[in-house]
């Protein structure tokens, strides 16, 4: 049996179970070293590819959506620190070495400080940068339509979902969805050229000019800019509609505010391309997005912090949640099952099957809820709309 040694007191680990184990591995992914990002992918994965693979209406319902959620996770969760580090090299360059070392430091903080011109636009430089990701996500909607018509050569939704039995196409209508998703691909590439040339402005001349200096604020701490003397506006605004970088231990992390531009221009490009293949392929779209991109923005969090006042205000696990609803993170349990005393591997097993319910029950809620619930239900409600049409028609 394996033995471990914290602080001169022994514990195995032998007996925790197979389930707590495994929830446990998440729990550290979660609160590990990689902002948002794993979690996130985690999350997101589950709750959007696996139910849609359950309830897929045809063989190109089940590719398109295969490859819009892997590609989306990937890009939106591991790309935005990537392409960071690529535009934090090129730009900071000009800067004194003690300021390219507060590179990862969050623009709000920097704002409380003085001698930060030559800072700021650099910062938002590299987050113009990173604006490649939304317009992606943009993009790959309408790339997904021209993936199913070449492999699967359909281009109305109402044969995709298996809606219409006849599945006869329509050439011309088919090419109108092909001219349309390389129209706004080639829109989103301009969009992307004039970031470019404004974060290369930013970074070159962004210490002499008092615009933009006022645009680099407005890039990473609009609520800072916009409602200097409102706290709770400005922070929301800081916290959601920022475009800077998180701070993960001196490295750039996705932030919260990435994650919603990811969401909101992603958005325009669902809509944009379910619009183009047809009413119903709209009508799901409008049913499904809003929910969906709520959860991703914040829903989880709100469920969390939900659940741990529920689990407070009905006395069960204390010996974790304070009275600000505050949870220890995993690392900090073995230290606090010794504080607390009596049999190590008792009392450090029930602390981590209470973490594990506190993080792990919202996530599966969330997997079950906003996964299949919704999957399933919208593919019902797409069904019911058009059978109902076709009895009007």
């Amino acid at each position: 049996m394996k033995t471990n040694n914290v602080n001169n007191v022994s514990f195995t680990n032998s007996n925790i179970g197979l389930g707590l184990k495994a929830m446990s591995k998440i729990v550290a992914v979660q609160e590990g070293g990689a902002g948002l990002s794993n979690i996130r992918f985690i999350q997101d994965t589950a709750t959007g590819l696996i139910p849609k693979a359950v309830f897929a209406r045809s063989k190109a319902d089940l590719g398109e959506n295969s490859f819009l959620e892997l590609s989306e996770s990937a890009l939106v969760y591991y790309c935005p620190a990537l392409l960071g580090k690529v535009f934090k090299n090129i730009y900071s360059k000009r800067l004194p070495a003690d300021l390219q070392k507060q590179i990862s430091t969050p623009a709000v903080e920097l704002l409380k400080q003085k001698g930060n011109k030559a800072l700021l636009p650099v910062k938002a430089a590299i987050a113009l940068g990173a604006f490649a990701i939304p317009l992606i996500e943009f993009t790959l909607n309408y790339i997904k339509n021209l993936m199913t018509l070449k492999v699967f050569k359909q281009g109305n939704f109402e044969n995709i979902a298996n809606l219409n039995k006849d599945n006869k196409e329509d050439k011309d209508f088919n090419a109108r969805v092909e001219k349309s998703a390389k129209k706004n691909i080639l829109k989103a590439s301009g969009i992307y050229a004039g970031c470019l040339a404004l974060g290369s402005l930013l970074a070159v001349r962004g210490n002499k000019s008092k615009a933009l200096q006022n645009i680099s604020e407005l890039i990473l701490a609009p609520g800072t800019k916009l409602f200097r003397n409102n706290k709770k506006k400005a922070d929301f605004l800081n916290r959601y509609f920022s475009l800077d970088f998180a701070d993960n231990n001196g490295k750039l992390a996705l932030s919260k505010g990435q994650l919603t531009s990811c969401v909101l221009v992603g958005g325009a490009g669902y809509f944009g391309a379910s619009k183009d293949r047809g009413k119903q392929n709209f009508l799901e779209t409008l049913f499904r997005f809003p929910l969906v991109g709520f959860y991703i923005i914040c829903g989880n969090e709100l469920l969390e912090k939900g659940f741990r006042k529920l689990l407070y205000k009905n006395n069960k696990c204390r010996d974790l949640i304070n009275e600000q609803f505050e949870v220890p993170k995993l690392k900090d349990l073995k230290e606090l099952a010794i504080k607390k005393g009596g049999d190590f591997d008792t009392v450090y097993k029930k602390l981590l099957k209470q973490k594990c319910m506190i993080a792990g029950i919202p996530l599966l809620f969330g997997i079950g809820v906003m996964g299949f619930f919704i999957a399933g239900s919208s593919n019902l409600f797409t069904k019911y709309r058009y059978n109902k049409e076709k009895q009007k028609g």
